[in-house]
Parts: structure tokens; sequence; C-alpha cells
């Protein structure tokens, strides 16, 4: 039989595979200024500290972290990242609450699997980070999109939401999100655990970029906030470590916990003890803070130069203006296609994303998001430089 008439899951009905992962490949091109992802920079990456780390733990401990580990995660660092929770995000949690994951994406995959059917309702903001709309789909749950405004998500649209679609869950990324680069308002933190509370509805908060804050004021998460375990809080070390060792966590209550760390046990067993054996040293020895005050004094320094640069920006009309994180979301005029612009954009050596791929029902493509993070100053001028032609020839 021909293999061409190989069928598969309904569940992949629609799915493309990811926009952002898609342009990742231009990233291999020699010379090509790349705005497109949201890796940190390479200066960021304590390779140097990591290598001693692993060193030292391999030679103590390597007949253990070798071997298979409990699906519940090394027990050290979820010891680790209670004190860590109750410092960075204000909130108290108990360690046999905590799941380590291989990355926060991994969370979001188990939440899906313990809570949704096909058919059930899941509340995004729109936009919203398009890799867990992919996951969100994946389980074939119906995204219901709310609009957000530059504090966040609108809260009176979410409770009519809530009373009308009576959702599953809401995905929601407090702090910096992505695409954004908005944070949510204190206020409405509140008032969303308590909606969650009022309706039965499980927050899945997000919170992978708040260490790098580069102005204003931190904010307590949505999960301080949470009495009676409606908030599941997903966190990483991606952004602040290393996206390569595939750290992150979920926290969440009991019950559900439970559920999704059966649901790992079919994934991958556990995440590697290496790796979360290097995150819970790097944490117990004080590195982290020391780290991402450093590299954010950087990131600050590249944000304001793309900021400025976009100010002078042929065709921009509107843009976000971040305190922290790696994004920036840009609105062209109307009329202007940031999808059809990125082939000009990518032939003269620049790429972004565009902004159509984060909305759960598309549309918006004069809009479009910038990283900074991974480009040098010089590379951002010239990036800017690149796209201001590219967008003022599009307008004439």
């Amino acid at each position: 039989m021909d293999i061409h008439s190989l069928t598969f899951a309904s569940r992949f009905d629609g799915i493309s595979g990811s926009a952002i992962r898609e342009i990742f490949k231009l990233l291999a091109v020699p010379g090509m200024i790349s705005f497109a992802g949201g890796n940190p920079a390479a200066s960021a990456l304590p390779d140097i500290q990591m290598a001693e780390i692993a060193k030292e733990l391999l030679l103590d401990k390597g007949k253990i972290l070798l071997q298979y580990g409990a699906t519940e995660g090394y027990a050290p660092l979820r010891e680790s990242l209670v004190p860590y929770l109750k410092n960075r995000f204000s909130f108290d949690c108990k360690a046999d609450e905590i799941l380590p994951v291989t990355g926060s994406t991994q969370a979001m995959d188990l939440l899906c699997k313990a809570l949704i059917n096909p058919g059930d309702k899941v509340v995004v903001e729109n936009p919203t980070f398009l890799g867990n709309m992919q996951c969100i789909k994946l389980y074939q749950a119906q995204l219901v999109p709310v609009d957000s405004d530059e504090d966040g998500i609108k809260v009176d649209e979410l409770e009519e939401v809530f009373k009308k679609e009576r959702p599953k869950m809401l995905y929601v990324i407090p702090t910096f999100q992505n695409p954004t680069g908005r944070t949510l308002s204190l206020a409405r933190r509140k008032k969303i655990a308590e909606l969650a509370s009022q309706y039965g509805v499980i927050i899945a908060e997000d919170d992978p970029y708040r260490d790098l804050r580069y102005a204003g004021d931190e904010l307590p998460s949505i999960k301080s906030f949470d009495t009676e375990g409606w908030v599941a809080f997903m966190g990483s070390f991606s952004k602040v470590i290393s996206p390569g060792l595939r750290v992150g966590f979920l926290c969440a209550n009991p019950t559900l916990l439970r559920k999704c760390t059966i649901g790992k046990q079919s994934s991958d067993v556990h995440t590697a003890n290496l790796n979360q054996a290097i995150v819970d040293a790097y944490l117990r020895r004080n590195l982290l803070m020391p780290h991402v005050n450093e590299i954010c004094k950087n990131y600050a320094e590249q944000l304001n130069t793309m900021l400025g640069l976009l100010a002078k920006c042929g065709g921009v009309a509107r843009y976000t203006r971040p305190q922290g994180g790696l994004f920036i979301f840009a609105e062209l005029q109307e009329g202007m296609d940031s999808v059809k612009l990125l082939n000009k954009a990518v032939e003269k050596g620049v790429a972004y994303v565009p902004g159509t791929y984060f909305y759960a029902q598309g549309g918006h493509e004069n809009t479009f998001r910038l990283n900074f993070s991974m480009s040098t100053i010089d590379e951002i001028e010239r990036g800017m430089g690149i796209l201001n032609e590219v967008f003022s020839e599009a307008i004439g």
C-alpha cells in the first residue's frame, strides 16, 4: 500500500506547526539579523559556571544523577524552589506541590492532558503565545480569545466570557507578555483570582519573563491571591539560566498536580536529573539573581535602542513600551501586511514574526513582534534601518 494513504489523528487537523520555528531556520542564513526568536543572548548563558557545577555534581553524585529518577522530580530542586517562589513570586507552597518539568511548555501540555476533553473551551489573551495555543488546539479545545489593552487582559470582558462560555481554563502570561511585552495590572491580577474561584475556572499562569525587569516595580503573581487552588503556576529557567537545560516547574493543588504527574510518566518518565541538579545548585549558591542583574543591564540597553529606532520607523503606527521581558509588539498603518513584507525584509537580511500568528482567530495582518535580546546594538541599528526602508517603501 502507498505510504501516502496514511491517515493522521484528527487532533492535527488545522495544525501546521509553529510559524516561529519555521522562521528560526533563517538563523542559519549567513548575515541574517533575527528579531524573530525569543532566545537569551549568547552572552547571557553562564556556560563556565554550568561546566563547573556539572563537573562537581557528576563527581559527587554521578551514579545517582545518571540513573533513572522519580517522575515527581529531583527532591533537592523541589525544596530549593520553595523559597525561590516565595521570594520572587510572593506565594507559599510546599515541595510536594511542585513538579519539575521539561520546560514550562511541558507544564502546559500536562495541564491540557489532565483537564481538557475535546470541545472544552479555553480562554486566551488576544494576542498570546502561539506555541501554547498550538498545544491547546492539539487537545481539541476551542480557543476563546479575550482582548487586552496596556494593562493586560480586559477583566470585564473576561467575566462575561466566564459567564457565557463556562470555560475549563484560562491561559495567561501576566508579566512582560509574549508577544506584547505588557504587564497585567495589580488590580486585574486580584480580579482574575477572584473570578477563577467564583466560576470554577483553572488559571494557567505562565510567568517565565518575570525576572527580566529593566524598569518599574515588581508585582505579586496571580497565584499569590489564590486561596482555593484554582491557579496553576508555570515557571521556567529557560530565559534566565539556559533554554537548553529545559528545566521548568509547575505548582498546583495536590489533586491536579497528581494527575499531571501521572501524565508525565508516559511523556518522558522524568525531567533529566543532571539538569535539575544543576538548577538546584545554581539556586542554592545564590548565583541566579546576580546573573540576572548583570544580563538585565545589557537587555535594557538593547530594548531602549530598539524603541528609539521604532519611533522613527516608517509605516509604524504604534508599539508597546515594555518594562522588561524580550519582546516589543508593533502595529503598522492600516492596509499594510507584515506577512507579505516579511519576505522583502528577509531578502534584505532581517527577520521578524508577523503578529497574525499570535491571534487565536488570525487577522491583524498589520502587526508584528520584535525580539531584541539576540542582537547586538550594532545589529539592532542596522536591522531597524532595513525595516525602515522596507516599511517606508510599502507606503510609497
